[in-house]
């Protein structure tokens, strides 16, 4: 019995139609770019509609005059009082806005000064010292995040230490409820720098402070900057613990300004849109200046550790 060889079939080697090939490609091209092009233009119009539009409307009532402002309606002033409102906000009740914006500011730099010392070094030792405290101070941060801050027993710890209505006493409320967050980010941080630097600086002799101060710290600029524009931006803009832990005309901070311009009865809304608008020039600036660099703390230590 003879075998009858088989001769294999050979493979189709035709290639595909380089046009329709390229017409595919140049569909999925052009359907994936009008996709970014649809959600950048809906990403702008809701930044519009969230930011831009509720700002425009502050500057427009804060031009008005008081009869045309109570309308709170979106529209241009008849008559622009820009300036009129300006001034009489700003000499409102003997310059109390003046009194207002330097407390503001010594609260804010002192509290922030205080919390990035404090939140960097104790996420250094956190992260690079191994104890059996570690466990329990990592709870306390933890629990300086979770558990809500309470008012009574604040203002009895504060009447206890003499520090209720004055501003030393509300930096320390400031400080104590602020600096869970800013240790977690340091710590974060610290994580991405290498031991090896560590170890260098203490064959060279560096003590701990030294260590800390000369080496560590400036390598930690990204997350300072971003700790700093935002618990700047959180103790400036604070109302609730300004009205209930430091009352009264002389310790007045910005947001407590808000008073002079409303009450039950008459409400001056273009001298109140007028302070809104003053008040919040400080942080927009900051945000506007800043905005990569709170970007790049956040990331880095997120991403690395």
């Amino acid at each position: 019995m003879t075998a009858t060889p088989i001769t294999p079939t050979p493979l189709s080697t035709t290639p595909l139609d380089p046009p329709a090939a390229k017409v595919r490609q140049r569909g999925v091209g052009r359907g994936s770019r009008l996709w970014r092009w649809g959600g950048g233009i809906t990403a702008i119009v809701l930044a519009v509609i969230v930011f831009i539009v509720p700002f425009l409307f502050i500057v427009l009532t804060a031009s008005k005059t008081q009869q045309e402002a109570s309308l709170l309606g979106f529209t241009l002033p008849t008559q622009w009082n820009f300036v009129e409102n300006l001034q009489e906000v700003v000499s409102a009740r003997n310059f109390v806005l003046l009194r207002a914006f330097v407390n503001s500011a010594v609260l804010t730099i002192v509290s922030v000064a205080i919390m990035v010392v404090l939140a960097a070094m104790v996420g250094y030792v956190l992260q690079r010292r191994r104890s059996r405290w570690n466990p329990l101070v990592n709870g306390f941060v933890l629990a300086g995040l979770i558990i809500p801050p309470a008012v009574v027993p604040t203002i009895w710890v504060l009447q206890g230490l003499e520090l209720f209505k004055t501003l030393p006493g509300l930096i320390a409320v400031h400080v104590a409820f602020g600096l869970s967050f800013c240790i977690l980010l340091f710590r974060a941080f610290v994580s991405t720098i290498p031991r090896e630097l560590d170890e260098a600086a203490t064959i060279d002799g560096a003590g701990p402070f030294r260590l800390f101060f000369t080496v560590v710290l400036p390598l930690l600029k990204p997350v300072i900057v971003t700790v700093i524009v935002v618990q700047a931006v959180t103790v400036f803009n604070d109302f609730t613990y300004a009205l209930y832990f430091l009352p009264g005309d002389e310790n007045a901070t910005v947001q407590l300004t808000l008073y002079n311009f409303s009450s039950q009865s008459v409400s001056s809304w273009n001298l109140l849109f007028m302070d809104v608008l003053l008040i919040t020039i400080p942080p927009l600036v900051m945000y506007i200046f800043f905005n990569r660099q709170i970007v790049a703390g956040m990331t880095s230590g997120a991403v690395k550790g």
